[in-house]
């Protein structure tokens, strides 16, 4: 995850930044969901049986600790489909991992609201764009309706931590001010934009993604954003995802408006050292397999007839091993360019979907050959 807004505030006010000092876990605890989104990479359903018993994950929770998981993502499916859900999550806070919860918000109610919230340290709900491009991507008249208010609801408690997430493809291109609009109108502490990563549904519909001239307008239109945001005092927080290529042109939009601070946010930037999947970021999917990301097309292991410590600490695979490499060792333009180190050559599933090679280069890098060279 990219977070600019903290990168803003945190190196022009000379603050300390926030660091993860630990790993990422994206949990699919479940392949079961209400809904059917064209971009799924789960290609859930709400028919599917859960694999991972509560047993299991429990044996596994400890592991994580000890081996270094600092924060927990539960997602899916639709990860309020399962009734241990909330036994999952005060097991994790006796540990002390943070949890983060990844809903679609159809099953947030006033009922479970406060608990909801009591339980976890934050809570992402996915909106698509407007009424129509939602329903539209998730496949049910008035889903939009009622994420939204699942968002408000959970937003009315003082003090909440609730933000959106919005994955921006062809078709929701033209959704993405709408996305900022509505967080403004509705006064929602945090946007999450992810790209489209090809894997799962995402896979099958690979015609979905943007073209570069789209994606750089986006991301230059988010970048616009999260300065105008700092700069005028709102409190929304933005942060990217599946693109770490985002990186290198924020650091030059930086670069224009604070030139005397360049160089402390360049050094930022490498000790964040974009894509962390095999490093500080690990998924468990719905049937026990570890991956390094959850659009991972190769395993590195199984929970299920596996410790999770020799898979990720003890035994790492030999691709494991290669991931840990900083900067990666990738081809292509990576090879010329001044900023590995920073973007640490982007989504390896991307370039394996695409060139059926996990070392070329992220296909989806919008960046031109001048400007991986500084040259802006």
């Amino acid at each position: 995850m990219f977070r600019l807004s903290n990168l803003i505030s945190s190196v022009v006010e000379d603050k300390k930044a926030r660091s993860l000092n630990g790993s990422i876990a994206i949990w699919n605890f479940t392949n079961r969901c209400n809904l059917s989104c064209i971009h799924c990479y789960s290609k859930a359903d709400l028919n599917a049986v859960d694999t991972l018993t509560t047993e299991m994950i429990m044996d596994t929770l400890p592991k994580l600790k000890a081996n270094g998981v600092k924060f927990l993502i539960f997602s899916g499916g639709e990860p309020l489909t399962r009734k241990d859900l909330f036994e999952i999550a005060d097991k994790c806070k006796e540990l002390g991992i943070i949890t983060y919860l990844s809903t679609n918000g159809l099953y947030v109610g006033q009922k479970n609201a406060k608990k909801i919230l009591d339980t976890f340290n934050y809570v992402g709900i996915s909106i698509d764009g407007s009424e129509k491009t939602h329903d539209h991507f998730r496949g049910l008249d008035g889903s939009f309706k009622m994420s939204m208010e699942a968002v408000n609801l959970l937003n009315s408690y003082h003090d909440t931590k609730v933000g959106i997430r919005f994955t921006i493809t062809k078709e929701t291109y033209e959704d993405l001010q709408f996305i900022f609009e509505l967080a403004e109108k509705e006064n929602i502490p945090k946007i999450y934009i992810s790209h489209l990563v090809y894997s799962g549904r995402g896979l099958d519909n690979l015609e979905m993604d943007l073209t570069k001239e789209q994606r750089r307008a986006a991301v230059e239109y988010i970048l616009e954003k999260a300065f105008e945001y700092y700069e005028t005092g709102r409190e929304i927080e933005i942060v990217t995802g599946n693109m770490e290529q985002d990186a290198i042109l924020f650091l030059e939009k930086f670069r224009e408006k604070y030139p005397e601070l360049k160089d402390t946010m360049h050094k930022r930037l490498v000790e964040w050292g974009g894509n962390s999947a095999g490093r500080k970021l690990l998924n468990i999917d719905s049937e026990g397999n570890v991956k390094p990301d959850p659009f991972f097309p190769k395993m590195i292991g199984n929970i299920i007839n596996q410790d999770f410590t020799d898979i990720w600490t003890d035994k790492p695979d030999e691709l494991l091993s290669k991931l840990r490499v900083h900067p990666r060792e990738i081809s292509g333009k990576c090879v010329e360019c001044d900023y590995l180190n920073i973007c640490n050559g982007g989504s390896r599933s991307r370039a394996y979907a695409i060139y059926g090679d996990m070392w070329a280069e992220d296909p989806s890098c919008y960046l031109t050959e001048n400007e991986i060279k500084g040259q802006f």
